[in-house]
C-alpha cells in the first residue's frame, strides 16, 4: 500500500526568505514559518502554542518568495515532510526536518497593528468605483 506524505500549514513567516541560486540556475528559498494554536486551559485562561517549521521552496515558488514574501507575511502552504541527516565536524549525527512546499498562496500582509487583514476585493457583480455603470433603459427587451 502506498503512503501519503502531505502537510497543510497556515502561518506567518518568522524571517525573510533566504534565497540561493544553484549552479544549475535553480533557485531555493529557505525560511521559518510559525503556526499558532489557541486553546482554553482548565482555569479559563487562553493559551497560545506556537510551532516553528523549516520551509524549503524550489524554482518558481522560490522566485515568488524572493519577490513577494517578507517576515510577518501570512501564507497557506502545502507540501511534504522531509528529514535529512548529516554528521557535523565532531562526527555527531544531526537531523533537520523540513517542509518542501509545492503549493503556496499568499494570504495578505500584516499591518503595523498586527492585524492580518486581506484587502477586500469587490464582488464579482460589482463595478469598480471608478467605472461608471451604464444607464439601464427599462424599455429595452434585451437583458444585456
Amino acid at each position: 500500500m502506498a503512503g501519503v506524505n502531505k502537510v497543510i500549514l497556515i502561518g506567518n513567516l518568522g524571517r525573510d526568505p533566504e534565497i540561493r541560486t544553484l549552479e544549475s540556475g535553480a533557485k531555493v528559498a529557505n525560511f521559518s514559518l510559525a503556526t499558532t494554536e489557541s486553546y482554553k486551559a482548565k482555569d479559563g485562561s487562553r493559551v497560545d502554542t506556537t510551532e516553528w517549521h523549516n520551509i524549503v521552496l524550489w524554482r518558481g515558488l522560490a522566485g515568488i518568495a524572493e519577490r513577494f514574501l517578507k517576515k510577518g507575511d501570512s501564507i497557506y502552504l502545502e507540501g511534504k515532510i522531509r528529514t535529512r541527516s548529516w554528521e557535523d565536524e565532531n562526527g555527531v549525527k544531526k537531523y533537520r526536518t523540513e517542509i518542501y512546499g509545492d503549493q503556496m498562496t499568499m494570504l495578505g500582509k500584516r499591518d503595523n497593528n498586527q492585524n492580518n487583514a486581506v484587502p477586500e476585493a469587490p464582488m464579482a457583480n460589482e463595478a469598480p468605483a471608478d467605472i461608471a455603470s451604464p444607464e439601464i433603459n427599462p424599455e429595452d427587451d434585451l437583458p444585456f
